[in-house]
């Protein structure tokens, strides 16, 4: 990777979080892919993931595997990951195969409800955020309004400790997370532009990712 990547641990609860910046040249290679597939009636017909993912949104397909090589996506998804478990276990990687990398292009009042992916390592991040994402019903609530942010999800709320992580949307952040890790995003409103976010599910070296033994 020429650009050095600026990382910091998320540890709110349970498992770990890696979190990043895209760097600016893929960021922009990954929008440009988008916006020239969204207009290939034919292509994005044999793209579409709809029926594979839970997401109640406007549209959802997968990146084509030339393209994930081609535009250092999988290298940069790789030297993360690699970053990330080494901070957390020490461990070298040898193994990282990219089982599946999709984005999700969600609009108004669209949301995608709780659930986790498969693969051992997942994450998820931002291509295009709104400029606004609405307002509370209940004016006097004071409140973060939570419309349009990833929600992360485990356990339950116990005294000093939390169960939940909000996060709000920006362009070119990427969360990395283990698989089971549960998530949602909310619907948002006021406002006609699009959310448009990354995703992927990886599996790495089995005696790495297997805690409990064989």
């Amino acid at each position: 990777m020429e650009n050095k990547l600026q990382y910091r641990l998320i540890k709110k609860f349970g498992p770990s979080i890696f979190h990043v910046r895209i760097p600016e040249d893929i960021l922009k290679k990954l929008n440009n892919y988008v916006d020239e597939t969204i207009k290939d009636e034919q292509k994005i017909k044999g793209l579409d993931a709809g029926k594979n993912l839970v997401g109640d949104v406007t549209q959802e397909f997968m990146l084509e595997h030339e393209f994930i090589k081609k535009s250092g996506w999988h290298v940069f998804l790789s030297t993360c990951v690699n970053q990330w478990i080494k901070l957390e276990t020490n461990k070298e990687i040898k193994k990282f195969e990219i089982k599946n990398s999709w984005v999700v292009r969600q609009f108004q009042s669209e949301y995608n409800p709780t659930h986790w992916h498969g693969g051992h390592i997942s994450g998820a991040g931002f291509l295009k955020v709104p400029s606004n994402m609405g307002k509370h019903s209940q004016k006097d609530k004071n409140l973060a309004y939570r419309g349009g942010n990833l929600q992360l999800i485990h356990g339950s709320r116990m005294f000093l400790c939390h169960s939940t992580i909000d996060l709000v949307p920006s362009v070119g952040d990427f969360y990395f997370f283990p698989n089971y890790l549960m998530h949602t995003v909310f619907p948002f409103k006021d406002t006609n532009e699009e959310r448009r976010s990354i995703s992927f599910n990886a599996v790495i070296d089995d005696e790495v990712y297997n805690v409990y033994g064989r």
